[in-house]
């Protein structure tokens, strides 16, 4: 049976679940993440979620209310960071949640709030909690207060960008600050770098877009056939740099320790340390370009 219903959808993501593999093997991992997505389960049902589905590091829960939400990503973040380090690795969680219709079919739900808040989730860094602008103009006074816009982003299947918001939860003096005051902050200075089989091919700091691709009018030019000619930008927005994908066959990028990630006509906040693969996993080619987003020392 399909029904129709208006609901709030969140994704919490275990962060670094591939390295915690690739570290201390596959059963001590297995055990450390169970733990972690029973943490995440306790932590639904306190405020009323429900979890659809896991799927393997991540689980899928429906909320009653954006609040409800907020309440339980909060709840997540500090029942993970209690738990203790699997060899050198400390668990953190990457949260996104977005409310709106879903199509309901036996016990899983599907729809374009689904995406959103999916997308949301992989936008997040580490400890991090995000939601859409629409979400965040539904929470109660006292949550909202504690949210902050960040940037918008491309979403598949959406004809506008999506606004994105932060849900500061960690609370100190100066994030209270930043987020009270109406003075805004200077973007932090970061550096972009990319690597192409191994060789830096650019360095970059300023706001133009860099063009990747088979064309020879692109900054960066690569060889993989199955890359289009123009086949993504990645520009700084204030204080981070995003990818755009324009191509055909979709750009896989994987940052340190995380599941790869297919954009097809979508953005992605890049962070860190990670490769990106034109039109093609990067199991499947060594046509690879790395890239470094390096905070620059004040």
């Amino acid at each position: 049976m399909q029904t129709t219903r208006h609901t709030t959808v969140l994704f919490a993501d275990v962060s670094g679940s591939t390295k915690l593999y690739d570290s201390v093997g596959d059963t001590a991992a297995f055990e450390a993440i169970g733990a972690c997505i029973d943490r995440l389960r306790q932590s639904a049902e306190a405020d009323g979620g429900r979890v659809v589905k896991t799927m393997g590091d991540e689980v899928m829960v429906l909320f009653p209310s954006p609040d409800a939400a907020a309440s339980a990503a909060t709840r997540m973040h500090t029942a993970v960071e209690s738990l203790p380090t699997v060899g050198s690795n400390k668990l953190a969680l990457r949260i996104g949640f977005h409310t709106g219709p879903v199509v309901q079919r036996d016990n899983d739900v599907f729809g374009d709030t689904v995406n959103v808040a999916s997308r949301l989730a992989d936008q997040a860094v580490r400890g991090q909690i995000l939601t859409s602008q629409e979400t965040a103009a539904l929470l109660g006074g006292f949550i909202r207060n504690w949210t902050r816009p960040l940037y918008s982003i491309q979403i598949r299947g959406k004809a506008e960008e999506v606004a994105i918001c932060e849900i500061v939860w960690r609370q100190s003096p100066d994030v209270t600050e930043a987020i009270g005051s109406s003075v805004a902050r200077k973007p932090a200075p970061v550096t972009l770098r990319l690597q192409y089989h191994g060789q830096e091919a650019m360095r970059r700091r300023g706001q133009d877009a860099i063009m990747i691709g088979r064309g020879p009018d692109c900054e960066l030019v690569i060889s993989d056939p199955k890359a289009s000619r123009q086949h993504c930008t990645i520009e700084r927005r204030q204080d981070r740099y995003v990818l755009q994908d324009h191509s055909t066959n979709g750009t896989y990028v994987t940052a340190d320790g995380e599941r790869e990630i297919l954009l097809q006509r979508e953005d992605l906040t890049l962070s860190g340390h990670g490769s990106i693969a034109f039109g093609q996993p990067r199991a499947s080619t060594t046509d690879i370009v790395e890239y470094f987003c390096e905070q620059v020392p004040g």
